[in-house]
Parts: structure tokens; C-alpha cells; sequence
């Protein structure tokens, strides 16, 4: 395969899966809104939003001195000068699918166009303004819904397996980015540090954003717990986004992808599988949950690179 192709694949499936996970971060924010909190609070949570997708700069250029929830939703649902709000990875992921149209099912191709088309339509509706949080779900619901039919009527070829290392990749960047959203505005060791670990209701607005609710309640047949939830997102192989999860789909798809340049990719992404695969949740925690979190994702972004310069558009050295 060619790897311009390759890399349509590789990015199609990236900003869909990027476009779903944004919208499940902004839906634990709203949740949050839900809970007795000080203004202070509600705006430190909003920074958290910001912050864990590296954005806090980009929003004080274009909102300057805005702590404006309608602003930041916004940025990163509705403005296309962010290149990680939803509007720009749903364009993206129609762009690049475009670009490679012939190698798309019918299914598939008329799948992303539609989404593409209907989002602008809701943004017109202020849908947005209105109704955020069902907005939110139905955009998740469009990124099952395209994941479910690629994966029902494409070939297992090389084309279906650069979608999926790239959903792969992006799921494990995007679940860590989750978990991390609360401790990113935390002082380690501090009192709200440990408030924040406590806190019922945001971990079980964690596991509902993530849609692992009922999962959880299936593996540990009790009350929701902040050790127990840390431990399903990142160290549950059968929990479909985990951390683990999704590395150890990246690493099936390596094998399925391999070539003569590939064996340093391969490498690197079994050694951070095996690091995840026999972390213990109890150093994790004493650690620190975002400062594991932090290093985990600087590897994953690392992984990202080396899949691109081993098979894509990025050039080797």
C-alpha cells in the first residue's frame, strides 16, 4: 500500500476517534456542573479541560481573560482554528476519507459524509447552546457508529489495519487524557488532591463517560472506589478502552502490519505494553495518578511518531 493512502487511513481514524473522546471529556465537565462547587472551582475545572489538551494558550489568544464556559465550549466543539475541537477533527477525518474514497466501502464513506454533513447542520440549530450534552452523545454515537461499520464491511487488509492502529493510539492518548482531566489542576500531596481522589460522583462520571459503568460494576460487584476505577481504565485488558486494551491492540496490529523497517516500532510498543501489562496500581497511586499519566502519554505521543516514521508520510532520522 502506498503509504500517502496509509497515512489518510491512519489520520481518518485518529480524528473520528479524537472527535469522540473530546466530546466525552466535555461531558464529564458538564456533569461536573452538576455537583455543589464554588465558582472557583467550576472555573479550575474548565482550565482542566484546557490544559490536559494542551490548549490553554490557543484559548487566551483567541478569548483573552475568558473564563467563559460558552467560550470554551465553543473552542473546542465549534471553532475551526482549533485543530482539536470537534468541528476540525470531524472535517478532517471527511477530508482524509475523502482523499482515499476508492478505498473505502460505500457503507464507510457515506457513514463519515453524513456525520459531516449533519454536525454542521446541529451547530446551526444552537444545539451547541441549548443542548450541549446531547450533542455530546450523538457524537458519540456517530463514531460507534462509523467504527461499527468500517468494521463491518471492510476487508482485512492492510487499509482496515491503519485504522485501526491509529483508533488504537488515539483511544490510549485520549482515555489517559480522561482519567488525567481532574488531577491536571491538582497539587500533588495537596488537600484538594486527596478531596479529588475521593470524590464519588466525579469517578462515576468518569466511568459513564467512558462508557464502563456497568462494566465496572460487572468486574468488581461493588462500590465505586478511585483505586478500582484507575485500575480498570488503565490496567483491565478486557475493559475495551483501556490503556492496556488499546496496546495491546497496537501491538496485534504491528504484527499484522510488519516490514524490514518496523522491528524498532515493534520493539519500543511491546516494552510500554509490558510496562503497562505488570504496573502495580498501588505504586501507581502512591506515585501520583497524574504524574504516571503524564509520562504514559509523552510515550504514547513517542509511539505515534515511530509508527509514522516506519510506515507513513513521516521521513526517517
Amino acid at each position: 500500500m502506498l503509504s500517502r493512502t496509509a497515512d489518510h487511513l491512519f489520520w481518518m481514524a485518529r480524528y473520528m476517534e479524537r472527535a469522540e473522546n473530546t466530546a466525552r471529556m466535555l461531558d464529564i465537565n458538564s456533569q461536573g456542573l452538576l455537583l455543589p462547587q464554588t465558582p472557583e472551582q467550576e472555573a479550575r475545572a474548565q482550565r482542566s479541560v484546557l490544559r490536559i489538551s494542551e490548549l490553554e494558550e490557543m484559548f487566551a489568544e483567541r478569548h483573552p481573560g475568558s473564563e467563559s464556559r460558552g467560550d470554551m465550549l465553543d473552542f473546542m466543539v465549534a471553532d475551526p482554528g482549533n485543530p482539536s475541537s470537534i468541528i476540525a477533527c470531524l472535517h478532517a477525518t471527511r477530508e482524509n476519507a475523502r482523499a482515499v474514497r476508492g478505498t473505502l466501502t460505500t457503507e464507510g464513506w457515506e457513514t463519515i459524509n453524513f456525520t459531516w454533513l449533519e454536525f454542521n447542520e446541529r451547530l446551526a440549530t444552537g444545539e451547541l447552546s441549548h443542548s450541549p450534552d446531547s450533542l455530546f452523545e450523538w457524537v458519540k454515537y456517530r463514531s460507534n457508529l462509523c467504527r461499527g461499520v468500517m468494521a463491518g464491511t471492510a476487508l482485512r487488509d492492510d487499509a482496515y489495519y491503519f485504522m485501526q492502529i491509529g483508533m488504537f493510539l488515539e483511544r490510549a492518548d485520549n482515555t489517559a487524557r480522561i482519567l488525567d482531566v481532574r488531577f491536571a489542576d491538582a497539587e500533588p500531596n495537596s488537600r484538594e488532591a486527596a478531596r479529588q481522589l475521593e470524590d464519588f460522583y466525579y469517578w462515576t462520571s468518569i466511568l459513564s463517560s467512558v462508557s464502563a459503568l456497568e462494566i465496572y460494576r460487572k468486574v468488581y460487584r461493588d462500590v465505586v472506589t478511585p483505586s478500582r476505577v484507575v485500575e480498570l481504565l488503565i490496567l483491565n485488558p478486557h475493559m475495551p478502552r483501556s490503556l492496556l486494551a488499546s496496546l495491546d491492540g497496537v501491538c496485534d496490529t504491528l504484527v499484522k502490519l510488519r516490514t524490514t523497517n518496523s522491528n524498532e516500532c515493534e520493539r519500543f510498543a511491546g516494552k510500554l505494553r509490558a510496562d503497562v501489562l505488570y504496573a502495580d496500581i498501588r505504586q501507581i497511586l502512591e506515585t501520583g495518578v497524574h504524574a504516571w499519566l503524564t509520562q504514559f502519554l509523552k510515550r504514547v505521543d513517542e509511539l505515534g511518531l515511530r509508527v509514522m516514521r516506519s510506515f507513513l508520510m513521516l521521513p526517517l532520522g
